[in-house]
């Protein structure tokens, strides 16, 4: 008897005790999901808004994770967010959002943004990679495109395969086009760099107020008349030009682009060395392409006008008649296709004169 009664308290203690557990377990997970409504963040999965697990609460919610097949909607991100097509967050975001096509970040984005397309956002410290265009009132991160960079005061790098817009820059603008910014205390390197005032410009065309503008005239070995356009900053320049030939009977139009560094400047002299790529064309049929290697002092006459000249040392190649008889001594010279195209290198020099436009 008294066995029969241990054995029934025994079941009425374990009896109690799983009945303790459950009621314990559903306080639990009530109070995990009143404290996940109340502010904690969410997991989100889905179609596109509202048909996902947060449904229509989505707006509200701040979420650490965050998969939707087309396109989702948020108050807040924290962790990673992913949608085939947009992710369009109302607030701030942080970790990792990857779209399709499109990243909407309302506030701050501080973690990085990835878009096929675009990726649009008030202010941010992340990266910011987008296949066309990137986006941002004040962003101080990095932004990478394939198109268009705009953002307000950048702090670290803009890369864009064609513009990168900026207000204050310091750091690194990288465009394959054009760079415009107000203060660069940094590097821009383009075709055009733009700026009001810039520490090294780096293109074919520079302007800043701080910087160099003149327009020249240049004669060479081939009797090639050139415009030239000079811009730049204190050591580097830029060299953009057209002109005409002298010597060719058909082959006349002439154009030059490249780079120049005052490799020494002192008041009134200056020794500068230039890399500059051009050709001279009929525009019907052939080609005349030379790439030149300068050195050349330079005098300042007055405080705007300088004389300049000195040797170089050239490439060429050609496939007309006017290209071959340009040059006849060179240091060493081949023949290709049959002794149709010509090349070579030789010396030769170039003089001028410019005008200082600032």
């Amino acid at each position: 008897m008294t066995h029969m009664k241990s054995k029934s308290l025994k079941r009425n203690i374990t009896s109690s005790f799983w009945k303790t557990a459950m009621i314990a377990t559903i306080a639990c997970v009530q109070s995990n999901v009143y404290a996940q409504r109340s502010g904690h963040p969410h997991t989100n999965i889905g179609l596109v808004y509202p048909l996902s697990s947060n449904g229509k609460k989505a707006p509200r919610d701040t979420n650490n994770f965050s998969l939707n097949l087309l396109a989702g909607v948020s108050a807040a991100e924290r962790g990673v967010t992913i949608a085939g097509v947009s992710n369009i967050i109302k607030q701030d975001a942080k970790g990792l959002q990857i779209a399709g096509l499109s990243n909407h970040v309302g506030k701050d984005a501080n973690g990085t943004l990835i878009a096929g397309l675009l990726n649009s956002y008030a202010a941010g410290h992340g990266v910011a990679v987008a296949g066309l265009t990137n986006i941002s009132s004040n962003g101080n991160g990095t932004q990478v495109s394939g198109v268009l960079n705009k953002g307000g005061n950048i702090s670290a790098l803009q890369v864009s395969g064609l513009v990168n817009i900026a207000g204050n820059v310091k750091g690194l603008q990288v465009a394959g086009f054009l760079n415009t910014a107000k203060k660069v205390r940094g590097l821009q390197l383009g075709f055009i760099n733009v700026a009001d005032s810039a520490s090294t410009q780096i293109g074919i065309i520079n302007i800043s107020k701080n910087g160099e503008q003149a327009l020249g005239l240049t004669i060479d070995e081939n009797r090639t008349l050139m415009l030239t356009y000079r811009t730049g900053g204190k050591t580097i320049y830029g060299i953009i030009g057209t002109g005409y030939n002298f010597k060719n009977k058909r082959d006349k139009y002439a154009f030059e682009a490249g780079l120049g560094a005052h490799v020494w400047k002192i008041k009134t002299f200056a020794l500068n060395a230039e890399l500059v790529g051009g050709g001279i064309q009929s525009f019907k049929s052939g080609e005349y392409f030379k790439s030149s290697f300068r050195l050349m002092p330079a005098f300042r006459i007055t405080p705007a006008i300088e004389v300049f000249g000195g040797p170089s040392i050239n490439y060429m190649n050609t496939n007309t008649d006017d290209g071959r008889k340009l040059t006849s001594n060179y240091i060493s010279s081949w023949s290709r296709n049959n002794g149709r195209d010509l090349y070579g290198f030789y010396f030769g020099y170039t003089a001028g004169v410019k005008v200082s436009l600032f």
